[in-house]
Parts: C-alpha cells; sequence; structure tokens
C-alpha cells in the first residue's frame, strides 16, 4: 500500500519538525510548545491511520462485510 509509505514519511518529516524547534534555542520554551502542539496533534492522527492501515492490510475484510476496525482498537 502506498498509503502507508506516505503516511510513515509525513510522520518522519513531522518528527524533524519536531527535533529542528527543540534544537533551536532562541525559541522560549512556551513558545516552542505553541508551535509543537499541532505538529503532535497532527502526529497523533497519522499515527492512527497508520496502524489502522496496517490492521486492514494484515486483516482484509471478507467481500461484503464491514471493515470491523474500531473492534480492534482500546479506546
Amino acid at each position: 500500500m502506498n498509503s502507508i509509505k506516505h503516511i510513515q514519511n509525513a510522520l518522519d518529516e513531522l518528527d524533524a519538525e519536531v527535533q529542528t524547534i527543540l534544537a533551536n534555542w532562541d525559541i522560549p520554551l512556551n513558545e516552542k510548545d505553541n508551535l509543537m502542539l499541532p505538529i503532535l496533534q497532527q502526529k497523533k492522527v497519522l499515527t492512527q491511520t497508520l496502524e489502522d492501515l496496517t490492521y486492514l492490510k494484515n486483516n482484509p475484510p471478507k467481500p461484503n462485510q464491514p471493515c470491523g476496525i474500531s473492534k480492534y482498537r482500546n479506546d
């Protein structure tokens, strides 16, 4: 699945962005928090999407059946 690869690349880019913000000593800590919050929210959504797609790849639904993705989640 190409989408899994693209999501993994996006997660890697978000990690690099966070590391860049953390390494910049010119940014005050409270501003770093404000800059990283939306990035970390995006990362959480992408991580869940990646888990869902990986689950579906490994456990494809039967024809004419709902995928049942919510059954394996803990939340």
